[in-house]
């Protein structure tokens, strides 16, 4: 039977900033019914975990180890788990904490068998970012060839999969982002109208773009800052895909307002949703993987941090000073 292992992980002890990220040894027991031990080779930083670091979304029993999105190899094997073999490659997106550690015990449901042609590090950066372009792409608006939409942070990790999986899809893509480099690097992965935010108004740039008739889908990861101008950006009947919230929490506001702006549709989607089932997580990967294998997607990770930097990690994606993917190496 698989003994207690003793392994290094960022965890925090309460909600707080950056500050609060520690690099502890803690003792991991052996995998439970259902469950995976595994060894991990790189960690994904996403907003999730920053809301999970500030309470943003609550957690608890304390200490916890964060991160959502991890890749490795399995180590043991916990009771009533077929079909993965000691030493495998694998990779997932959590519905829980736990991948910024050495190793980590994970449901078997969660993880994807990795193809041999698919590195770890690529793996980590891909997991969360490439699923969640799948689901709002494939499955919230089916975008099709010929239409225009808008992605918010378009140089972002899920921004520039998003832009390269909609030009692949034969759409125009309207990119909203802080910066002139930002901008170039989202026209280099399939952006075809870059708006930089901080200089002009989007909604106006976005009306003129398209003769004044809006789009039919806006993704906004964003949040606070511009939910309502993603209102005005739709034309009649479109929809408006929430999936973050970086810049704050959307207030609350006036239903009828969807109404006067032309029958609006809102939906606030998440990763997990659509991903729940184990045939819907092994077909959207297999998908996103083989975009990937074929140079559709180009996978940036733009900085690879050690383990014990997670905090520098989180100082910079909450500052909006990266772009692409950055992941933690234990």
């Amino acid at each position: 039977m698989s003994q207690p292992v003793t392994v290094q992980g960022i965890r925090i002890h309460r909600h707080g900033g950056p500050e609060e990220l520690r690099l502890e040894g803690f003792d991991l027991p052996p995998p439970g019914e259902g469950q995976v031990r595994v060894r991990h080779r790189a960690s994904g930083v996403n907003f999730i975990d920053i809301h999970h670091r500030t309470g943003r979304y609550p957690l608890t029993d304390f200490p916890v180890v964060l991160g959502m999105e991890g890749a490795g190899t399995v180590d043991a094997l916990g009771p009533g788990v077929p079909g993965l073999r000691v030493g495998q490659r694998v990779a997932y997106a959590g519905h829980s904490p736990g991948s910024y550690s050495e190793a980590f015990n994970v449901p078997a449901a969660l993880l994807v068998p990795l193809p041999d042609d698919i590195p770890e590090q690529q793996a980590a950066a891909l997991m969360v970012k490439g699923l969640t372009a799948q689901y709002l792409l494939r499955r919230v608006y089916p975008v099709r060839a010929g239409e225009t939409m808008l992605v918010h942070a378009a140089a972002g990790g899920v921004g520039l999969i998003l832009c390269q999986w909609a030009r692949h899809l034969g759409a125009t893509v309207i990119g909203t982002v802080s910066s002139a480099e930002k901008a170039e690097l989202a026209r280099a992965h399939g952006c075809d109208h870059t708006i930089i935010y901080t200089r002009e108004d989007f909604v106006a740039r976005v009306r003129e773009l398209t003769g004044g008739a809006g789009v039919p889908v806006v993704y906004d990861s964003v949040g606070q800052d511009t939910f309502h101008g993603s209102l005005e950006c739709l034309q009649p009947c479109g929809l408006l895909a929430s999936f973050g919230t970086a810049s704050g929490p959307i207030p609350p506001f006036d239903l009828f307002r969807l109404n006067k702006l032309g029958s609006l549709f809102v939906t606030s989607a998440s990763l997990f949703t659509y991903t729940a089932q184990p045939a819907m997580l092994a077909e959207s990967a297999r998908e996103l993987f083989d975009l990937v294998r074929q140079g559709v997607i180009r996978v940036d990770v733009s900085r690879a941090l050690p383990l014990a930097q997670a905090a520098q990690a989180h100082r910079l994606l909450g500052e909006r000073q990266t772009t692409g993917a950055t992941i933690l190496l234990p």
